[in-house]
Parts: C-alpha cells; structure tokens; sequence
C-alpha cells in the first residue's frame, strides 16, 4: 500500500498545516507543474541552487526526485562538477558526496 501523504505532510504534518499546504498546492501544484519547464529541468535548476546554496537536507530529497525525474547519475555528477568552479569546491564536493551516498542506496536495493 502507498503511503497517501505527500513528503510535506510526511516531515511537517500537523506541526506547520499551511507550509505543508503551500509547498503541496503552490509549490509542487502549481509551480512545478507550469509548462515552461520540464519537470527535468526543474529538477536539474532546483538541485543547482539547493547546491550552490549548500542547502543538503533539502537538496538529499531533490537529488532523489532529478532521478525519478529523468536526470541520470552521469547529468547530475557532471552538472555538480560544473557547480563546484562557480559555487565554491565545498559545495560542489558535499552535493557530490550526497549523490554518490544515493546511488549507492539504489544499487542495494
């Protein structure tokens, strides 16, 4: 059986109901369904900036939804490579530390 909460409601849940509500109807409803963009492309600008603005707990979940989203490990290893010269090594060193802990999750499993 699938668990029928978004991960908004999963980590927030009665704690903050209109974040949850925002991040679910707006953000995920609305803002990443426009079709400007590919849910691919969103996924690869948002890990870019949850990167460059070292923001991991965010960006653990996102790196996992660029891959459901199309993006392989190769783009995003590649794209975090790229991150690293203009967004500082650190930064580009610890997303790529949190990929390759993901892929390695998935090969597990």
């Amino acid at each position: 059986m699938t668990d029928p909460q978004t991960p908004a409601q999963r980590l927030l849940g009665d704690f903050a109901p209109k974040m949850v509500q925002l991040t679910d109807d707006v953000l995920f409803g609305d803002v990443w369904a426009r079709p400007g963009l590919s849910r691919r492309d969103r996924s690869l600008i948002t890990v870019a900036v949850l990167a460059a603005t070292y923001r991991p707990d965010q960006l653990n979940s996102h790196l996992r939804l660029a891959l459901e989203n199309g993006l392989t490990q190769e783009e995003l290893v590649e794209a975090l490579t790229h991150l690293a010269f203009y967004a500082g090594w650190p930064s580009g060193m610890a997303a790529l530390t949190q990929l390759k802990n993901i892929s390695a999750e998935a090969a597990n499993k």
